[in-house]
């Protein structure tokens, strides 16, 4: 799939936020609404600091507060407004959610075998990865199709759903998906817009993005 419009050279930055207690407890939140940590807040205000050296153009979160506080930190420093979309939630994952990780092998460890092995599974009957693809990407490309060219669009959203939307973004098969690695809390990753369509250039990142020096720029 490609980016809309006519602008060239414009950047996807997709922006992990930051911890909450369900993350230290491997909790599944999916769509339960948990707040940050100190520790996450903290980690938020550590990395608007670097994103907003991007001189980002635009923000755009989820509704969840995780997600919302972690994009105030940069709409601080920057001045950019949020605008916030129930579209860029996390995968909603029925029974699941509040589970620990042990307790979701330990009821459900044929569902957790099956969605590892990259079948389409309802995760404690909620929603598929593709129907989270199906609604978060669109968003995301309509606030990128509005960049200028060379523009640069963040994203605040959830690990789930960022990964969905880069392997539906890069045109890959959904299950190929989980080849892309998970996001650390506040990490980032970064899609560019090139001749062929979105590319990813950064994944789970921490820290600025440096120049491709080699024969593959």
């Amino acid at each position: 799939m490609n980016g809309s419009g006519s602008g060239r050279g414009r950047k996807i930055v997709l922006w992990r936020h930051g911890q909450t207690a369900w993350n230290l407890e491997r909790r599944f939140q999916g769509s339960t609404d948990i707040e940050l940590t100190e520790t996450g807040v903290g980690q938020a205000r550590r990395a608007a600091r670097l994103l907003a050296s991007l001189q980002p153009d635009a923000i755009v979160a989820s509704d969840l507060r995780r997600a919302a506080a972690t994009a105030q930190e940069l709409a601080s420093v920057t001045g950019l407004d949020v605008a916030h979309d129930s579209a860029l939630r996390e995968t909603y994952a029925g029974a699941w959610q509040g589970l620990t990780h042990e307790e979701i092998i330990g009821q459900y460890g044929e569902q957790y075998a099956a969605w590892k092995r990259g079948e389409p599974v309802r995760r404690g009957g909620g929603e598929l990865e593709t129907e989270v693809a199906d609604r978060a990407a669109p968003v995301v490309l309509e606030h990128a199709g509005k960049l200028p060219d060379a523009g640069t669009l963040v994203v605040v959203s959830h690990g789930g759903t960022i990964r969905t939307t880069i392997g539906r973004l890069l045109g890959l098969e959904a299950h190929h998906w989980e080849g892309l690695g998970g996001l650390s809390n506040c990490c980032w990753s970064v899609l560019g817009e090139g001749a062929r369509g979105w590319r990813l250039l950064e994944h789970n990142a921490g820290t600025l993005p440096e120049p491709v020096l080699g024969d593959d720029d």
